[in-house]
């Protein structure tokens, strides 16, 4: 049984914790009233008295015991420090001041937790904000969805292979795509644990050696990216941060840490709730928690580097998910009066929601009151997903809403998942003219709504695929079959990736008269 600041965590045996509502920050711990009228007080293990969606079905519990179990006994994958520096920064993108960047695999694969494939999304997602940065005169926040990918919500719990039903692949936290071992097995949830472990300490040593040093950009390769005119954009962006930084160090300010590495955060679908409450532990704030600073400046005078006063209080502390520092509820599991949207309510964590074609004005707004009743800013981010088609007559409605509830969220465009579709011999793929479009449209309706475009949230690796056609590399559906290498949904490759950077950068540059 885990054990943290005296509060057993364990689902089987927990005891509920009563966490007050904080005013000025967070939602952590807060009561609602359910379907029936009843007062609900959060705890981790609150989500288990609602229906939910997406659920898995094993045919060993005790082994499911045994392994959650076993997960809360394990170290945070994150600490409350890097999850409110997450939190405080998407503050400032939903007030236009910077830009979010999402990225990674559809469904991450264990088998990608090599230094190989780590390295090369790192780098694309480095590139790429370098573009914006060039281009927006933002800075850039940064989050991967790596180290912990690894579940993917499926329209059909089963499907049929060579004429007979099959569980469908649900990613390799639950089972494998080999046929032989779609069971849900129960020892993947640690083995998910211990690959993000070693795909987020991989992460942090390669920013701590200087894999992002902007000192010398001119070793972060361009790997597969062989088109002559991206590769002469980019060259003449690092050319003029050269020649910036050769500035700085004449005049001696060149000795910041920003300019040796960077902050890269992870994230993923909170699809697998056993999980996810498996890790989400009662921890004390960090310093730079709002309500940790107001309490420094009414508790009084210190004396020898100690506050005096009474014992830590409940708004000392709060529930973090340590899995990964951002966490969203996906489009098919956002019921309002589900155990996703229970379990996200009493996260400290910034959250994100994906906002589908189906998703009405009225329900936007009742998520937002539900899982951020103080109406902190940023702390949600709404992820768009429409469609090329539906976009003009979904997001202006939307925007307008939002506007009007007081929630000040971060507006991010995910051009991927509504344009997905099939060629006739039945391959899954995007149309990257579909997704610039998409993008294209969101850049022009918040701009006409006098809105803050937030960010993109992009399905990219750094691997040289075919699985989106177009494209300057001019991609047909003939030329899938080259390298298509997804387990899920088609991903963009880095040349496609950088082209659409560009693209955004080239929007605010247009914008600016730059």
């Amino acid at each position: 049984m885990a054990n943290i600041n005296g509060t057993d965590l364990s689902r089987h045996g927990e005891i509920a914790a009563k966490v007050k509502v904080d005013s000025k920050f967070g939602t952590g711990g807060n009561a609602t009233d359910d379907a029936a009228g009843t007062t609900l007080e959060w705890t981790p293990s609150s989500w288990t008295s609602k229906p939910i969606k997406q659920d898995v079905v094993y045919e060993d519990r005790a082994a499911v015991t045994e392994a959650l179990a076993k997960l809360e006994r394990l170290p945070p994958l994150v600490t409350p420090t890097e999850i409110v520096k997450l939190r405080n920064s998407l503050r400032e993108v939903a007030l236009g001041n910077a830009f979010l960047l999402q990225g990674g695999d559809c469904a991450e694969l264990f088998e990608y937790c090599e230094e190989g494939a780590i390295n090369s999304k790192i780098k694309l997602l480095l590139q790429m904000s370098l573009v914006l940065i060039y281009g927006a005169y933002k800075p850039v926040v940064r989050i991967a969805r790596m180290a912990g990918q690894y579940a993917k919500p499926r329209s059909s719990p089963t499907e049929v292979h060579e004429g007979q039903e099959i569980p469908s692949f649900r990613g390799d936290i639950l089972n494998g795509y080999a046929v032989e071992s779609r069971t849900p097995d129960p020892a993947r949830l640690v083995s998910a644990y211990f690959h993000s472990a070693a795909t987020l300490n991989h992460i942090r040593a390669s920013l701590a050696s200087g894999i992002a040093d902007l000192h010398s950009p001119l070793d972060w390769e361009l790997g597969h990216v062989k088109d002559n005119e991206i590769k002469a954009q980019y060259t003449r962006i690092v050319d003029n941060i050269t020649d910036s930084l050769r500035f700085m160090k004449t005049v001696g300010a060149d000795r910041g840490r920003g300019l040796e590495t960077v902050d890269l955060y992870t994230s993923h679908e909170g699809l697998l709730l056993e999980y996810e409450q498996s890790l989400t532990r009662r921890l004390r704030h960090p310093s730079s928690h709002p309500t940790t600073k107001a309490s420094i400046l009414s508790e009084g005078p210190q004396l020898n580097g100690r506050r005096h006063g009474g014992p830590a209080t409940s708004d000392a502390e709060g529930w973090y998910n340590t899995s990964a520092h951002f966490l969203w509820i996906g489009d098919r599991t956002r019921q309002l009066t589900g155990a996703h949207v229970e379990f996200f309510r009493g996260l400290e964590n910034p959250i994100g929601i994906k906002v589908g074609p189906t998703m009405t004005s009225l329900e936007l707004v009742s998520l937002l009151d539900i899982l951020n009743p103080s109406k902190e800013i940023g702390k949600v981010t709404l992820i768009t997903r429409y469609g090329e088609h539906k976009i003009a007559s979904l997001l202006p409605s939307h925007i307008n809403a939002v506007r009007d509830s007081g929630h000040v969220v971060v507006w991010q465009c995910d051009p991927m998942h509504g344009n997905t579709k099939s060629t006739p011999s039945g391959v899954k793929t995007r149309a990257f003219s579909s997704i610039f479009s998409e993008l294209s449209s969101a850049l022009k309706i918040h701009r006409e709504q006098n809105s803050f475009f937030g960010g993109v949230h992009l399905e990219l690796t750094g691997e040289a695929v075919t699985e989106c056609i177009g494209g300057s590399e001019g991609l047909t559906e003939g030329d899938l079959g080259v390298n298509y290498t997804t387990y899920c949904d088609p991903r963009l490759n880095e040349k496609q990736a950088l082209e659409l950077a560009f693209l955004v950068a080239g929007h605010y540059r247009d914008v600016k008269g730059g």
